[in-house]
């Protein structure tokens, strides 16, 4: 059982990254996505309101993550863009809800061509909840790693300091014609 001293500094280490990554892309100017929050067709005072995705701030997409200017940690979600809808098309369920999230950012007036991200779920950074952690980012032994995916088995995982190193340097310094 690790100590809690342990969990303390790997706690810190993570944090440390974090805060260093919102650095690094802050000063380099890197491009930011809309982080946004769905909000479903309601009604107020008996007046329907349709759907609409809601402000929640700017993100940087760091592969399978989204790191938010306070250095908040999100796994990624679904994302849309905020361009007109378009008429229905009614060719399958799936073009219709995307559809629908696109007039959902449109409403949010997000500017046009805008990517908007939501259902991003933060990522706790509690060391004891990241030891058993099946998301993006556990903790094996005293190091934070990054799983690709749900699927990707731990040995494959890399180490959350390089992971972040790669991605924050593909987005600081894109490369030529990205």
């Amino acid at each position: 059982m690790p100590a809690a001293g342990d969990n303390e500094r790997i706690a810190a280490e993570i944090q440390a990254l974090l805060e260093e990554a919102v650095q690094r892309l802050r000063s380099a100017g890197a491009r930011t996505e809309a982080l946004a929050e769905y909000v479903p067709e309601h009604r107020v005072l008996l007046v329907p309101r349709p759907a609409v995705l809601r402000s929640k701030g700017r993100i940087w997409r760091l592969g399978v993550f989204l790191l938010g200017e306070d250095a908040t940690l999100y796994e990624t979600g679904q994302a849309t863009r905020a361009l007109e809808p378009g008429r229905p098309g009614y060719q399958s369920q799936s073009a219709e809800r995307r559809r629908a999230y696109r007039a959902a950012a449109s409403r949010g007036r997000f500017p046009h061509g805008e990517t908007v991200n939501f259902d991003a779920v933060p990522v706790t950074l509690d060391v004891d909840e990241l030891r058993n952690s099946i998301g993006r980012l556990f903790v094996e032994g005293d190091r934070p790693r990054v799983r690709w995916n749900a699927n990707t088995s731990d040995a494959d995982a890399v180490d959350l300091a390089s992971y972040l190193a790669d991605r924050v340097e593909l987005l600081a310094e894109p490369p030529a014609g990205a």
